[in-house]
C-alpha cells in the first residue's frame, strides 16, 4: 500500500476546504440583508409576466375595450375584429381582441370603469359553447367561482353581447343569451341591445342593423364622440424585389408544409392526403353529383373515430382568381412577391403566411368566392374608376333592399360586383381587356375579406375497418341564383364540394360536362396540382385535410338499441357507425360463436333519397352489413319520387317511416333505453323528426305531445339523442 507524503496531505486538505467553501458560499459570504425569495404571482397580481392576464395587457397597451370571441370556424373572430376596427375608426379607441381560452377570468371585475368588455359568441352544436369558450362559460355560470373581489359578482361592469347562431336550430344563440343573463345576474350593465345574428338568413344584415343602433349607445355610455378616430390601414403591403423562392408561400398552409418537415397534423398544419379512391355515388349522367373520396392517412400520425369530422382545405376557382386580379389591376404582376406587416398586431394579425404572391393570396388564403358583403362595398366605393361606379356601389351600401335583390339573391362575388359597377360583362372569362381596373390598395382587400376556411364533412368510415383511410361523402353544391334586373339567373357552385369534384374528375381521367345552356365560364376549375405541384405525384392527387373531434358517438354497450336518421348525405356518419358495429361483431362472433350477437340491441337506420335508382347512397353495401350483423341491423328507406306515395299523393319522407314504426321505436327508447341520432338538414328534416318522436313518446307514455317533448329534452341532456345537422 502506498504511503502519502506530507505535501500530498496538505494539498488534499486544501482541496477539501475549498470545496466546502464553494458549497456553503452563500452562507459564508452573504451580507446581513435577507435574501429575496421568488414568490409565485397571486391571481390578484397584474404583473406583466403573466401572459394570461388581460387586465395587465389592457393597461400596458392603453386599451379601453377588451373583446372576447367564442368561435368554432373563425366567423365570430372576424366579427370581433370588425367591431374593434370600427371602434378605432369612429372613436379612436383601441381594443384587445382575445381568444378566451388564452386568458384567466379571476380579474374580470378589475376592468376599469371607463372601459367595457365585448363578447362575440357563437353557439355550437346543441346549444353548447365553442371549444375555445368552454372555460369562460364555466367561470360565468359557476356560482362558486370567485373573482378577485372574493365574490361571484361583477357589479357595474360595462359589457356588450353579439351572438352568432342559426334560427333553424333549437338552441338559437343560446350562448350569447346565457352570457347576457349571467352577467346581468352578477350586476354588470349591458350597453345597448344584445345583438343576434342569424346565419340562416343573413348574419351580415343582422350585424349591420345591430351596430347602427349600438354605436350611439356605446358613445353615450363611454363618454366618447364620433369623429375622434381615423381611417388608418391595418396592414402594410410591400412588394419584394428579391426573395429566396423557396421561402415564399405559394399556397402552403404552414411553415412545415413549406419546408417539408414532419410534425403534428391539425388545423394549423393540415396533411396533404393522397386520394386513394374517388367515385361518383349518384347515377352517372344525372344532373347532380355526390362524390365518395377515400383519403390515405397512413404514416401521417392522424387518427380518428367514427362520428368525427374531416376538414377539407379547398382553393378558390381559377375564374374568380383571374376576375379579382383583373379588377384590382394586378393581373400583369400576379406572381410578384409581397410581404404583409400588421400595423396593429393586437388588433389585426396577418391572416396567412408570408411572404406570398398576389395570386397565391387570392387563390389559397382569402375567401373571394363568398357573396360580397354590403359593408365592404361602402369601403371600396371611394376607389371607383368612375362617378357611375361610385354611385352604383354607394346605392348598394345604403339601400339594403337593392343589395338583397342584386347581390344577395344574385349570389355575386366581390370581383363580379366590381365588374358590374364598372359596366363590365360578368359572364365572359375575365381578362385585363374586358375588366376595368380599380385602384384599391391590397391591404384593404386583405382587411375586408375573411380567411378561406376549411369545409367540414362527417367522416363516413370507421377506423376499425379502415384504419389508414378517411372516407368523405359530399353532395356537390350547385343551384340557380334568383334573377334580377341586372343579372340573369345562373348556376352557383359551392367551393369545397366542387373542388372535390374537380379532384375526382382529374384522378379518374374524366371530363366535366358543361351544364346545359350555361357558358363554360360558370363551371369552376381549380389549380388542384397545389403549390409547386406538391399535391400531385404522377397520377395521384392530394388534398390538405385535418380531423376535428366530435362527441357524435355510438353507445359503448352494443346491447343498447340504436336509432339512426340520416336522409341524403346525412347517412355519412352512420355508414361509419355501422362499420364500427360490424368490426365489433366480427370479433365477438369469432370469440363466442354464432349466437354471440343474440343480446345485442336492434340497430335501425331510417334513410331517404329521391329514387332507389338515382341517388341511393352505398346501395350495394347495406345488404352486406345486414348479413354480418345477423339480423340486428334494419334499414328503412323512403324514396320521395317513386311509389308508394301517401293516400293523398304526397311524398313519403323519413319521418313518415318513423311514425309507421312507432311501436318499436317507443319500446327501444322507453324500455330499452336506446339512443337516437339525427344527421342532415336542420331546417326541415331534423325538426320534423323531433316532432314525430315527441308525438310517439307522448302517446306511448299515455300523455300529450308536450310530455313527449319533455322526454326528448331529457334524452338530449343525457346524450341519448344527438344531432349532427346543418342548414
Amino acid at each position: 500500500m502506498a504511503v502519502a507524503s506530507s505535501s500530498d496531505v496538505a494539498i488534499l486538505a486544501l482541496g477539501v476546504v475549498l470545496a466546502a467553501a464553494y458549497l456553503f458560499r452563500d452562507s459564508i459570504f452573504s451580507s446581513s440583508t435577507p435574501k429575496a425569495v421568488p414568490v409565485a404571482p397571486s391571481k390578484l397580481a397584474n404583473g406583466h409576466g403573466n401572459p394570461r392576464d388581460f387586465i395587465a395587457k389592457m393597461k400596458e397597451g392603453k386599451k379601453r375595450l377588451i373583446i372576447f370571441y367564442g368561435s368554432q370556424t373563425g366567423t365570430a373572430e372576424e366579427y370581433a375584429i370588425r367591431i374593434a376596427k370600427e371602434a378605432k375608426t369612429k372613436f379612436g379607441l383601441t381594443s384587445l381582441v382575445c381568444d378566451p381560452e388564452e386568458y384567466d377570468f379571476e380579474n374580470l371585475d378589475q376592468v376599469p370603469e371607463d372601459s367595457c368588455v365585448i363578447f362575440v359568441m357563437a353557439t355550437y352544436g346543441e346549444g353548447e359553447p365553442t371549444d375555445n369558450a368552454v372555460q369562460l362559460m364555466e367561470n360565468l355560470t359557476d356560482s362558486a367561482f370567485e373573482f378577485s373581489n372574493g365574490q361571484h359578482g361583477l357589479e357595474g361592469l360595462k359589457y356588450v353581447v353579439f351572438g352568432l347562431g342559426n334560427r333553424t336550430y333549437e338552441h338559437y344563440n343560446a350562448i350569447a343569451r346565457q352570457v347576457d343573463d349571467e352577467l346581468t345576474k352578477m350586476g354588470a350593465v349591458r350597453i345597448g341591445e344584445r345583438g343576434e345574428g342569424d346565419d340562416d338568413k343573413s348574419m351580415e344584415e343582422d350585424y349591420l342593423e345591430w351596430k347602427d343602433n349600438f354605436w350611439p349607445a356605446f358613445a353615450e355610455a363611454l363618454g366618447v364622440e364620433e369623429g375622434q378616430g381615423g381611417d388608418t390601414p391595418d396592414f402594410a403591403v410591400t412588394e419584394l424585389e428579391s426573395h429566396p423562392p423557396e421561402k415564399v408561400y405559394l399556397g402552403e398552409l404552414s411553415a412545415r408544409a413549406l419546408t417539408k418537415t414532419k410534425g403534428i397534423h391539425d388545423a394549423k398544419n393540415p396533411y396533404a392526403s393522397p386520394v386513394k379512391i374517388s367515385r361518383e355515388l349518384f347515377q352517372v349522367g344525372g344532373d347532380r353529383n355526390c362524390v365518395h373520396v377515400e383519403l390515405d392517412i397512413e404514416g401521417s400520425g392522424i387518427t380518428y373515430q367514427h362520428g368525427d369530422h374531416v376538414g377539407v382545405w379547398p382553393l378558390n376557382p381559377d375564374v374568380e382568381v383571374d376576375r379579382l386580379l383583373c379588377a384590382l389591376g394586378l393581373y400583369s404582376k400576379k406572381d410578384t412577391v409581397i410581404n404583409v406587416d400588421s400595423l396593429d398586431p393586437a388588433l389585426a394579425k396577418v391572416p396567412f403566411p408570408v411572404p406570398s404572391t398576389y395570386i397565391s393570396v387570392l387563390r389559397h388564403y382569402i375567401d373571394i368566392s363568398a357573396v360580397a358583403g354590403r359593408q365592404i362595398l361602402g369601403v371600396l366605393a371611394k376607389f371607383a374608376p368612375s362617378p357611375e361606379a361610385d354611385a352604383f356601389m354607394r346605392n348598394l351600401t345604403s339601400n339594403k333592399d337593392e343589395y338583397a335583390a342584386v347581390v344577395a339573391n344574385g349570389c355575386l362575388k366581390l370581383g363580379e360586383v366590381l365588374q358590374l359597377a364598372a359596366g363590365n360583362v360578368i359572364n365572359a372569362h375575365p381578362t385585363p381587356q374586358n375588366t376595368t381596373a380599380w385602384a384599391i390598395p391590397f391591404d384593404i382587400v386583405i382587411s375586408s375579406i375573411p380567411r378561406l376556411q376549411p369545409r367540414y364533412y362527417s367522416i363516413s368510415s370507421s377506423p376499425k375497418l379502415n384504419p389508414t383511410s378517411v372516407h368523405v361523402t359530399a353532395v356537390v353544391l350547385k343551384y340557380e341564383s334568383i334573377a334580377n334586373k341586372l343579372v340573369a339567373s345562373r348556376w352557383v357552385h359551392g367551393v369545397g364540394s366542387n373542388f372535390l369534384l374537380n379532384i375526382k374528375h382529374a384522378a379518374n381521367g374524366e371530363t366535366a360536362d358543361a351544364s346545359e345552356g350555361i357558358e363554360h365560364v360558370s363551371l369552376p376549375a381549380y389549380a388542384i396540382e397545389g403549390p409547386r405541384g406538391a399535391h400531385k405525384a404522377e397520377d395521384v392527387y392530394k388534398i390538405p385535410v385535418h380531423v376535428r373531434r366530435s362527441t357524435f358517438r355510438l353507445p359503448t354497450n352494443p346491447k343498447s338499441p340504436v336509432i339512426m336518421v340520416g336522409p341524403g348525405t346525412g347517412v355519412a356518419p352512420f355508414r361509419g357507425f355501422i362499420q364500427e358495429r360490424v368490426a365489433l361483431a366480427r370479433r365477438t362472433l369469432e370469440k363466442n360463436g354464432d349466437d354471440a350477437l343474440a343480446d345485442w340491441g336492434q340497430i335501425s337506420l331510417f334513410y331517404g333519397c329521391r329514387k332507389s335508382t338515382e341517388d341511393f347512397l352505398y346501395k350495394d353495401e347495406w345488404p352486406q352489413y345486414t348479413a354480418e350483423l345477423k339480423g340486428k341491423f334494419t334499414m328503412h328507406c323512403a324514396f320521395s319520387r317513386e311509389p308508394p306515395y301517401k293516400p293523398d299523393g304526397g311524398k313519403i319522407y323519413v319521418q313518415d317511416l318513423i311514425w309507421d314504426d312507432r311501436k318499436n321505436i317507443a319500446d327501444a327508447i322507453l324500455n330499452g333505453k336506446g339512443y337516437v341520432y339525427i344527421c342532415g338538414d336542420a331546417k326541415a328534416m331534423s325538426k320534423a323528426v323531433e316532432e314525430v318522436l315527441a308525438r310517439i313518446l307522448g302517446e306511448a307514455k299515455g300523455g300529450s305531445e308536450a310530455e313527449g317533448a319533455a322526454e326528448i329534452k331529457l334524452m338530449k341532456e343525457r346524450s341519448r339523442l344527438m344531432l349532427d345537422v346543418w342548414s
